[in-house]
């Protein structure tokens, strides 16, 4: 039952969750760093005075990398975890490799992949989301971006794992 449990813990929550919190420490912390100097700089106001849309310009690459990313980076997670536990069982525990593979085969189904992937793609709208929204009204100077920043990674990650709650409760 080992391959079920490591496929199923890391498809269904690990791989999204901390895929999802990963990303928001990294990327989301960026993008509102980036978008948070811009706004200080005046970058943003120069954009509005030239009649260029800033919305379509910085915050709709960052929805769009969100949601192709955050599910490939989450299906990258969910196979290296789960040939890593085939590695510890196998060598480790002395696990038959083909029971391992066999036991998951039987238990993974294609709901539990979906929900997997439905999250992935709503916690990369999030990243996105709450990083544009910080970033665009960040306080005045360095300080308000640095400000901006901690709140739109604490407030992501909160988010992200409330929002997953509520996924879990609704998709299985």
């Amino acid at each position: 039952m080992l391959g079920t449990a490591v496929a199923l813990s890391l498809i269904r929550e690990l791989g999204p969750v901390l895929t999802a919190l990963m990303v928001t420490g990294r990327a989301g912390s960026a993008i509102t760093a980036e978008i948070g100097i811009m706004r200080i700089t005046e970058q943003i106001d120069a954009l509005e005075t030239m009649a260029l849309d800033p919305f379509k310009y910085l915050v709709s690459p960052k929805f769009i990398a969100a949601m192709i990313s955050l599910p490939l980076l989450c299906a990258i997670f969910d196979v290296i975890g789960i040939y890593g536990g085939w590695l510890v069982g196998v060598k480790l525990l002395g696990v038959n490799p083909g029971a391992y593979f066999y036991e998951m085969e039987n238990s993974v189904v294609w709901r539990d992949v979906y929900s997997g992937f439905v999250k992935s793609f709503s916690f990369g709208l999030i990243i996105a989301w709450i990083g544009c929204y910080k970033g665009y009204y960040a306080g005045h100077g360095a300080e308000g971006v640095s400000k901006a920043t901690t709140e739109s990674v604490v407030l992501t990650s909160v988010i992200i794992l409330v929002w997953d709650y509520f996924l879990t409760s609704v998709l299985l």
